[in-house]
């Protein structure tokens, strides 16, 4: 199952120019699916960096404005797109001239997948 997940996310990468990794993590940041190329930057696969965003979401629901969805983090050299499915997090890295809003057409493709995976960890819990 596992290797049919993989295989799937990276198809899903390889259509990205510049597409640097793709993953699928739980709230912690803990892998769940991890592919990367060999450009992609280590510091960017470490749990620490792919748990921000479920932190940075609960604060942000602090504020009123609702769940947020998405967040998409502009460095010099690389762009982070995560998308919000917790338990879930969805984390695309590209380099910078990467097209944004190929990223995010990209999460109609996959969030059929992500909502069956989302299932199964909710069941299991």
């Amino acid at each position: 199952m596992t290797a049919v997940l993989g295989n799937y996310f990276q198809g899903l990468l390889s259509n990205i120019d510049g597409g640097l990794a793709f993953f699928v993590t739980d709230r912690n940041g803990v892998p769940i699916v991890k592919i990367t190329n060999s450009k992609c930057p280590e510091s960017a696969t470490r749990a620490s960096f792919l748990s921000t965003f479920a932190a940075a979401t609960d604060q942000a629901s602090k504020l009123g404005l609702s769940k947020n969805k998405r967040m998409i983090c502009m460095y010099s050299s690389y762009q982070v797109v995560m998308f919000n499915y917790l338990p879930i997090v969805v984390t695309v890295i590209a380099d910078s001239s990467a097209n944004t809003g190929m990223i995010l057409e990209m999460e109609t493709e996959f969030s059929d997948v992500i909502e069956k995976m989302k299932s199964t960890i909710l069941v299991k819990n």
